[in-house]
């Protein structure tokens, strides 16, 4: 897949990123494109506070739209920011061979894109030098950590449990 490709799909997946933080909402996009067609078959953004559901993010958005399928072998994900845990697990469980993350910044560690590179996922982080997608996903999710930074929280499950830490 080439770098217009990609900016295509990311562009995509950044509107509806932005769309949901028009409605007050986790700015978080994804796109399910088919390798064969370049089509799109799902797509969605995080629906934490649309829905009042923590589990849709918007990579399982774009998974839920998408539907039923045999399997996801030849597919992209496309997503705004590098998938949290419950997303990345998401991606290896089935089987979808490539992700491209638009902001990898944002996130507090590279553990997820090396949980899926460890599991044989091919994980493109597009440059912000290069794609300007890239770099208005990283805007607009430095944006929104600026602006609601609880939220923010709130998104990436709380924090860490201070009961489950070690003394």
């Amino acid at each position: 897949m080439t770098g217009e490709i990609h900016e295509r799909h990311m562009a995509r997946a950044l509107e509806l990123a932005a769309g949901s933080f028009g409605d007050g909402g986790c700015p978080i996009g994804a796109v399910l494109v088919d390798h064969h067609t370049g089509r799109a078959i799902g797509e969605g953004h995080n629906g934490l506070v649309q829905e009042g559901n923590p589990i849709v993010h918007g990579e399982m958005a774009a998974l839920r739209n998408a539907g039923r399928m045999r399997n996801r072998h030849n597919t992209t994900m496309y997503t705004t920011l590098q998938p949290c845990f419950m997303c990345a697990g998401a991606i290896v469980q089935f089987g979808i061979p490539r992700v491209v993350v638009g902001d990898a910044e944002n996130a507090s560690s590279n553990e997820t894109i090396r949980f899926m590179r460890d599991r044989g996922i091919d994980v493109v982080i597009l440059d912000p030098g290069r794609s300007a997608a890239a770099r208005n996903c990283i805007e607009l999710a430095r944006r929104f950590r600026e602006l609601k930074p609880e939220l923010w929280l709130e998104d990436w499950g709380g924090g860490p449990n201070p009961a489950l830490r070690a003394t």
